[in-house]
This record gives structure tokens, sequence and C-alpha cells, in this order.
């Protein structure tokens, strides 16, 4: 499966684009399977670091035993109310946990919590960024989907 760094060599304007939307806030909202496959949304951090897009968890949240048990994944940036509303970006895929000790430090680095902490890597099989049209009448959705690239939608 494609990680980050993929996807931005396939589709470097829509990777930016979503890139730049994903770093203006801090929380995200993740979307994970629980065990009766009925979905659970929780807040999230994303850091991007070495091509890769990664996902933390304070120890055995119901987030990451979700990630354990199923690795799929849905991830939206979060969204500001209108009229200041202009772009929000999505991400789906799979997660793979980090369990190395020092490649989790090399990762985490000094933001690391006390404790114990889970690590998740995420390989790309989706990703939307919609967006305000000029002139802002209309909205334009851009993707790319793994195995098809790019497309691009406006909707009014």
């Amino acid at each position: 499966m494609p990680s980050w760094s993929d996807v931005e060599a396939e589709a470097p304007e829509l990777a930016a684009r979503a890139r730049e939307i994903f770093d203006a806030g801090k929380h995200k909202t993740l979307a994970t399977l629980r065990r009766d496959g009925s979905p659970r949304i929780s807040g999230t951090e994303v850091e991007f670091a070495d091509g890769e897009m990664w996902l933390g968890s304070m120890w055995k949240s119901v987030k990451a035993l979700d990630l354990q048990r199923d690795p799929r994944f849905g991830l939206h940036s979060g969204s500001a109310d209108p009229p200041d509303w202009t772009a929000d970006a999505k991400v789906a895929g799979r997660v793979e946990e980090i369990t190395d000790p020092e490649r989790k430090a090399a990762i985490i680095g000094d933001e690391a919590p006390p404790g114990p902490a889970h690590l998740f890597r995420a390989d790309i099989t989706e990703l939307v960024v919609t967006r305000l049209g000029d002139p802002p009448d209309h909205l334009v959705i851009e993707s790319w989907h793994e195995g098809r690239g790019v497309s691009r939608r406006e909707r009014r």
C-alpha cells in the first residue's frame, strides 16, 4: 500500500494542499471500527515525518485497540465554521503499528508522552480535498485513489 511519500510522488499538488490543511490545526477526527463492526469516532493528532503519516495514541486506548484488531481507518482534518470554511481534507487506508522502541523514539522524539504509547504508520488508499472554487459559488472535490490516480469534480 502507498505511503504518504508515494501519494506525494503521484499527486504532488493535491498532497501539498492536503498537508497544509492537516497542518492547520492540531486535532483531527479518526474513524475506526469497533469489535462489532460499527464505527467509532475519536480525536487524534497526526504527524508527518520521514515521508510517512503517523498516528499516535495513549496506551491501550479504545482507538488503539480498534486499530490493532482492524487496521482500517478514516481521518478528517476538521473544518472551520462558515463563513470561515475554505477547505477540508480526508484520508483513508490502513495502519501498521510500530513497536520497535528506537523507531518510535525517532518519530515521536521530544513529543513523547510519559509512559508507554502506541504509534501507527498510515498506508493511504484514498485522499480527498474538498474546497471552495473560484469564484466561491461551488465546491471543488479533488481526490487520489490507489490505482486510479487523481480526479476532480465540481458541485454547485
